[in-house]
This record gives structure tokens, sequence and C-alpha cells, in this order.
């Protein structure tokens, strides 16, 4: 019996999959005879390096290839299939460096590929497998022939760390064509498998499949060899419970537990679930990364988008709890993910960690009950109104945009100090329904004076002041609506009670005790941030020291 990541090795450049830009690249050079002497082939494993190797050695010498036929084998002749099974060739020499590393090897490389090809049509082909295993000395000893190599000799390395090349042996790169290989998408990955189930008349079920892609990281050889690996496990149907048998990857029911105890906050399922995970075998560190993919899943439902790789089960259960973790909270949570990722690579007690993260995700607080409240609070709803013992939440917003107000019907007034009053009620509804915050300090505000075009406005509270002060040309834009023209607005010192538009004079200074003091910095406190001002008084809460 063959495996099946031997069988189904492509035989013609378009057969690689997902590797277009260097198929074309290859079967071009062989069609116009324009074929380099020295190639890198980068990449992942088991993405098609060595098989692309071979593929441009069958190319050159195919017996029956013709200019016709674009570059590319005819992979039945007695050449091709020499080459595409691996058997011994004349023409041919595979080598793995990773056992023939040494000067001494490189040199002897380099004595063979002097002798001439064994037909007059071909070219002699030598593939150099994990060639970044290769010394700095056995890269000087071949950089000569490299460079000036004997007519039709073609040198291919392949390597998955062209990095380490390019450390050791960096001249070596300007004299060869490098090719980087891509990992193969799980899309293309399910429908090689398909194909290959369908040729070996396999029932498999599509789930399985995606499951197999997913384990394989992007490499078909992986898949392939996945793949037999299940079907040698036992006979009938692939089905997902099987795949998860063999491979011993996690059910989506953990997850779906996981998203649970996340969306409903409940800190007591995090033990058990931990418990479980440990009496199945499981591999917490495959469970950590199996939650990432989760929950980017459902970050990408959040954001309208389609997530890929699941399960549909997995998928299913992502939907569903989507609209309770909206993107926003998702952010925070693979943001904490990011932060443990490393002690949890390290750590001699991988369990403690997994509990403290699944406790922190529970036990976050959620973004969108602070959004409500907000909405809330611009809506003017009841459902979530502040104490009426608490002033109004000092703000410190960021600038009014200039509002469109209409002006009134009719000719505009004159800015004295009775009309102002009288139209201030006005202003201040309609920079409520502009910016409701900035609305809410006006409505504590007093007009206290006016001085000829300048409008003296006094803050409910000293707190105020400085979200007033920093408002002040939006606010002379509000007057101005209903003012001839254009006002200046001062904002007075030091804070009065009362609110609207009434009158009253300034109030004298007081005495600051360390109670009032400590009052002032919470308050300047809550100033700089408005969403815990408006959660502190949307919820009742205190603050502290």
């Amino acid at each position: 019996m063959i495996a099946l990541a031997r069988k189904y090795r492509p035989k013609q450049f378009a057969d690689l999959v997902a590797q277009d830009h260097v198929a074309a690249a290859l079967r071009g050079a062989v069609a116009q005879s324009r074929v380099a002497h020295g190639y890198l082939f980068a990449g992942p494993r088991g993405v098609g390096k060595t098989t692309a190797a071979r593929i441009l050695a069958m190319a050159l010498n195919c017996e029956r290839r013709k200019p016709g036929d674009g570059g590319e084998p005819c992979g039945a002749c007695d050449a091709c299939r020499r080459i595409w099974t691996g058997a011994a060739s004349l023409d041919v020499v595979e080598l793995d460096a990773a056992s023939n590393r040494g000067v001494d090897d490189a040199r002897d490389l380099r004595e063979r590929a002097m002798y001439a090809a064994s037909t007059e049509s071909g070219s002699k082909v030598y593939i150099v497998d994990e060639a970044h295993m290769l010394t700095r000395e056995a890269w000087n000893a071949l950089l000569k022939i490299l460079e000036e190599p004997p007519p039709r000799v073609v040198f291919v390395f392949a390597t998955t760390e062209a990095q380490k090349i390019a450390n050791t042996a960096a001249p070596i790169l300007s004299r060869l064509q490098r090719f980087d290989f891509r990992r193969i998408g799980p899309h293309a990955i399910v429908a090689r498998l398909q194909q290959v189930a369908q040729v070996e008349q396999l029932k498999v079920e599509e789930d399985a499949l995606h499951l197999i892609a997913k384990s394989a990281n992007g490499g078909m050889r992986d898949a392939l060899s996945l793949l037999d690996q299940v079907l040698s496990f036992g006979e009938g149907p692939v089905t997902v419970a099987r795949v998860r048998e063999v491979l011993g990857l996690i059910p989506d029911e953990l997850y779906a537990d996981m998203l649970r105890a996340i969306a409903e906050r409940d800190p007591s399922a995090v033990f058990p679930l931990v418990e479980r995970l440990l009496e199945a075998g499981a591999d917490l560190g495959e469970f950590v990364n199996g939650a990432a993919e989760t929950l980017r899943a459902l970050l990408l439902v959040g954001v309208d988008g389609q997530p890929e790789g699941l399960t549909e089960g997995l998928t299913a259960v992502v939907r569903e709890y989507a609209p309770q973790l909206p993107p926003a909270d998702v952010v925070r949570l693979l943001t904490i993910l990011a932060d443990s990722e490393e002690r949890l690579s390290r750590s001699a007690n991988q369990r403690l960690l997994v509990e403290v993260l699944l406790l922190r995700w529970t036990m976050l607080d959620r973004t969108v009950e602070l959004s409500e409240v907000l909405d809330a609070l611009k809506g003017g709803s009841s459902a979530a109104p502040s104490p009426p013992s608490k002033s109004p939440p000092p703000q410190s917003p960021a600038p009014l945009s200039p509002p469109s107000f209409s002006p009134p019907v009719g000719k505009k007034l004159e800015p004295t100090l009775d009309n102002v009053r009288a139209i201030w009620a006005q202003v201040v509804q309609d920079t409520r329904g502009r910016t409701p915050l900035i609305g809410s300090l006006l409505a504590e505000a007093q007009v206290v004076a006016v001085d000829g075009r300048t409008v003296m406005i006094r803050p409910g509270n000293a707190v105020h002041a400085e979200g007033l002060e920093r408002q002040r040309d939006a606010i002379a834009q509000a007057l101005g609506a209903y003012i001839s023209e254009a006002p200046r607005v001062q904002i007075a010192a030091g804070g009065g009670g009362g609110g609207g538009g009434g009158g009253g004079g300034v109030g004298g200074s007081e005495r600051i005790t360390p109670q009032g003091a400590n009052a002032e910095r919470l308050k300047s406190l809550r100033a700089k941030d408005p969403t815990l001002s408006a959660a502190v008084d949307a919820l009742d809460l205190e603050l502290l020291e």
C-alpha cells in the first residue's frame, strides 16, 4: 500500500495547490529554455517544495516533452516515473543536508556536478533538502560552482528556514532565484481531500475534513497523512467523532461551555470545565489555541464576517452567543489572552494559569453595559436615572462640534441680561439635542451678567467650570442663533447653586475642609473620565479614596 501523501503527489506544475506563482514561473522558464542554474525554495513544511523540485527535474528530463507542451512534463515516461517515485536516476540526485552538511559532502557534490547529463537534451538536477543545515564551510565550498556552474546543471535548495541561510551564507542568496511557498488554506486542503476521497471511494463527513484541514496547519502532506491515520483507525465512514478520537482533538462541547460561562459571567463553571479537560487527557495549550480561534470566530460574526475552519456545530454555537458578546468585549478577551500566552508557554503549572485566564474572562465587565447607560443618559431615559441627591456628572468631553441651529423666526434679540436669560432655557434645550452632557452642565449654570457682547456664565459648581471653559466657542455659537450680534462667553470663577436661567449674585468663598478637598479630588477624577462618571451616577456607585 502506498501512503496517500505519496500516491497523490502532484506530477505537473498545474497540480501544485496554492503555489500558482511558483508553478507559472517554473513552467515558463522550462518552456522558454530560461531555467536558472540555482533555485531556493523556501516555505513551511508540506507545501510542495520538494515536489516542485521533482517536477522541475521531470520537465527538464522528460522524454516526451515537446516545445508546444508549455513546459509541463508528461509524467508517464520512464524518466518521469523514476524521478517522481524517487528511484535511482543518473540525472537527478536528492540529498538530505541534515546528514550531509559538512564541507567534505559539499566538495563531493561539487565534483559530481562536473559530469554531464546522461542524455543530450537532459539536465543534471541536484535537489538538496533541509538546506539550512549546511555549515558555513559547506556553503563556501559550493559558492564558486553556484556562480559559474557547468552547462545543463541545476541546483535546487529546499528549506523551511531561509533566514538561517541568510545568516550563515548571505552571498549564496544573490546567486539563487528564490521562491517563497505559501501555506495552503483550509478551503484548498478540504477541496483536495474531497478529490482524494472521491477517487479512493471513501465516505467522509465534510466537517471531518475541516477538522483534518485545521490540524494540518497549512500543509497538504500533513493533511493527507492525517487522513491516512484516521482511515487506519477503523472501518466505515470518517466522522467528526472518529477524527477527534484519533487526533486527540478537544470536543466542541467544551468550547460551547466556555462561551456560556463567559456570556453568563459564571466563574463557578471554570473549575469543572478545566477538570473535564484534564480528565479527557487534553493538552491545555491546545485548548487555549482553540479558545483563541473560537473567540476570533466570535469577533468575525460580530463584525458581519464569516468564520472559517469551524465545524457546523461550533459555528452555530458561536452565532448563538455573538449577540451577548459584542466585538468590543471580544477584543478585550483576546487582549487578555495575548498578555497571558507567553506565561502559558513556559509555565510549569499550566492548569492554574488556564483557570486564572478563564476566571478573568468570566469576571470581565461588559463595555456594552456602560454604552447602554450613556445611551440612556443621552435620551433622558428613566431606565437608569441619576440619584437625586447627586449633582449631574462633571464631564471633560471632546469639543462640541459647531451646532447647526436654525435661527428663530423674526428678528434676533439684543444681548441684554434679560434677553439672554429669556432665551437661556431654549439654548440649553438645543445644546442637549446636540451633546446631552454639555447640555446638562449648562442646565446647572446661571447667566449672571452681560457686558456689551460678553455674556458671563457661572457654572453650577467649581468642578463644572473646566468643562464649560473648553466649550466657550460652542456656547457662543449656540447663543448666536438667538442674539443679533455673535456674543462672547466668559465663565465666572467659582460655582453657585441653582440652575436654569435664574439670577443670583456671586457666592462668597468657603473654607476648604479635608472632607471637602477629598470630595473635590473625586469630582476632578470624574471630570477626567466621562464614562466613569456616567456609570457612577447611573448605577448609584460610591467612589472612595
